[in-house]
């Protein structure tokens, strides 16, 4: 009997840890919220939403200021679906040799297991410092071959969209590779067995057994790396060249997460409330992608149901 009260108050007592832990969270997040909205809706009524959404003109110094961020929003889009393009299937299918292959490549699994946990502990500052170095003198060379006899090509010495996309394509893997490797090893063993007793191959079993078994918590992996990718800042601000511009791949660009960090230190008055604004409207996109995964996530489960 005494054993029961107490393993009873243990409960309680866990229960209510839980329960102040998640109360905390959820008002960490809406004092963010209220404070995003509070500091970055006085632009938006001062400009005008249209102005700032559409507009495709920056310069906040200037006598007749612009706050237009049109061509930033495309470009953090853009941006990071092509670097998604080329890091989810090159992480998925990192994530499947690890988690099916590593008992038949064990001495290799072990190595691209380190390298991975390597590229997860690395700084993001790192990342953009081995671009300006290693990526950008590459991409410049490439520039040069492409565009050698057009004479308007504005020439940016390989700090263009495409590298601050190659540089988020590697950020995103250690994220993509190792939750989507949990999945697929969380995946039961009947399912393989399954597959394999009908007939299938290792292949066909991998990508039409294995792979939609551990869809959810796939698309767990690949919201978290867009998500990182989406609110990377300093790498992105050494490859990417900073300038506002349309986002084609040679082009210099300018992200909204670099935006505010190479803004903000000098920013004040209505520029400064700009810059939250676009910290408002990142914001609202990661709160999207958010609630985009809870419901792939909700039908998952209805379908399992």
């Amino acid at each position: 009997m005494e054993y029961r009260k107490k393993r009873a108050a243990k409960e309680a007592a866990a229960q209510l840890v839980c329960s102040v832990c998640a109360a905390f969270a959820l008002l960490a997040v809406s004092a963010i919220t209220v404070y995003m909205l509070k500091s970055g809706l006085p632009a938006i009524r001062q400009i005008g939403l249209g102005n700032i959404l559409l507009g495709t003109q920056w310069n906040p110094t200037a006598d007749d200021p612009q706050f237009g961020i049109l061509y930033v929003i495309l470009t953090s889009v853009v941006g990071t679906l092509l670097g998604a393009s080329a890091g989810i299937p090159l992480g998925i299918l990192t994530a499947v040799f690890l988690a099916e292959e590593s008992g038949r490549k064990r001495g290799m699994t072990e190595v691209i297991k380190g390298a991975v946990e390597l590229l997860a502990g690395i700084p993001s500052v790192i990342y953009g410092l081995l671009g300006i170095y290693l990526l950008n003198p590459w991409i410049y060379r490439l520039e040069r071959y492409l565009f050698a006899g057009a004479e308007k090509h504005q020439f940016t010495g390989g700090a263009n969209l495409l590298s601050a996309a190659i540089v988020l394509a590697v950020m995103m893997l250690p994220t993509i590779i190792n939750i989507s490797e949990a999945s697929i090893r969380a995946v039961k063993p009947s399912v393989r067995e399954a597959s394999l007793a009908l007939g299938a191959s290792r292949i066909q079993t991998y990508f039409q057994a294995v792979l939609p078994a551990a869809g959810p918590g796939i698309a767990t992996a690949v919201v978290l790396g867009v998500g990182r990718a989406l609110g990377e800042a300093m790498a992105i601000m050494l490859v990417s060249g900073g300038s506002v511009n349309a986002p084609l791949p040679f082009r210099s660009v300018r992200f909204l997460t670099t935006a505010i960090v190479g803004e903000m230190g000098y920013a004040h008055g209505l520029h400064r409330q700009a810059l939250f604004t676009i910290g408002l409207v990142l914001f609202a996109f990661i709160m999207l992608m958010n609630l985009w995964l809870t419901r792939i996530l909700r039908e998952s489960r209805t379908l399992d149901g």
